[in-house]
């Protein structure tokens, strides 16, 4: 029942709504771009340029847009990572992710509707390069999306005062940086909706694993690592530090020094030695690893 608080009410619902419409405009606009209009007797190469500024210029425009409704997270491995951080609960994850995939099948359907079928063709499905295998190509995913949450982090960390520019903005260019350089490798997905949007629609799932695990290793990743190992809050480190020091308590009841002669205390100069006698003395109705546990 916790992890279901909030979730039948009105805020809960635009915020999944929010998530819903973000990931269909983000799809269909997107995805248009990587339509290639040249006639087939003369094929013209893809304009990677083109299609990195789209991708990410459309994230930082949804980002800013949404942001403040649902978060901007337009990404399944975004909100995985988020509740990995305790950004987000389990139950309102479980609603954003399916409705961006709802908004990826929308958004690729209304886009597969209005282009011609013989310019549609892969309609944008990504694929790993055929000279790679599918193992390198999951490591690429893994890499530019753990740069992607990084970026996330970093721009939206409350901790810092030194952030003057757009947050929307860095996080687009993240995700234009990350097209630039692996569209060639795996068409650079970095977000599972946006390849199971048009793997839906066209029914091509060869090494469509690839963009779920990839992504969403490399999200958390990049998300835990910046949470809490570069950039911890205070609050988390102090209880992580408390935990630590009671579990490495060798016994669990509270003991006392038993009093020793004035000599002996003056020659141990008040150390510790193996000679001195310890006394056990829990205490009476309460239960020693109760304060380890109420600290968790």
């Amino acid at each position: 029942m916790v992890a279901c608080k909030g979730v039948w009410t009105q805020p809960f619902w635009k915020a999944v709504i929010g998530e819903f419409l973000a990931m269909f405009i983000f799809v269909l606009l997107s995805l248009g771009s990587t339509i290639n209009w040249s006639k087939k007797e003369n094929p013209q190469p893809a304009d990677l340029v083109l299609i990195s500024l789209c991708f990410g210029l459309s994230i930082a425009t949804l980002v800013q847009c949404f942001g403040h409704i649902s978060g901007g997270h337009i990404n399944p491995a975004v909100t995985i990572a988020m509740v990995c951080m305790r950004k987000i609960s389990i139950a309102k994850s479980a609603f954003y992710i399916a409705a961006q995939c709802l908004g990826a099948i929308a958004g690729a359907g209304i886009l597969y509707a209005v282009t011609p079928s013989d310019v549609a063709r892969g309609l944008g499905v990504t694929e790993v390069n055929p000279k790679l295998s599918p193992g390198h190509g999951l490591l690429v995913e893994l890499i530019i999306t753990f740069q992607l949450l990084f970026t996330i982090c970093a721009s939206c960390d409350s901790k810092r005062n030194d952030i003057t520019g757009s947050v929307a903005l860095a996080i687009g260019f993240s995700v234009a940086i990350g097209h630039l350089f692996a569209i060639n490798y795996t068409g650079a997905s970095m977000n599972p909706a946006r390849s199971f949007g048009p793997a839906v629609i066209m029914n091509k799932w060869e090494n469509h694993w690839v963009y779920w695990v990839g992504p969403v290793v490399g999200a958390v990743l990049g998300g835990c690592l910046y949470e809490y190992v570069f950039c911890p809050d205070v609050e988390i480190k102090n209880r992580l530090k408390e935990v630590l020091s009671k579990a490495s308590q060798q016994t669990k009841g509270k003991y006392s020094e038993v009093e020793e002669s004035k000599s002996q205390i003056e020659s141990d100069d008040l150390l510790l030695k193996p000679g001195i006698v310890h006394v056990l003395g829990e205490k009476k109705g309460k239960d020693p690893s109760g304060e380890v546990l109420s600290s968790v």
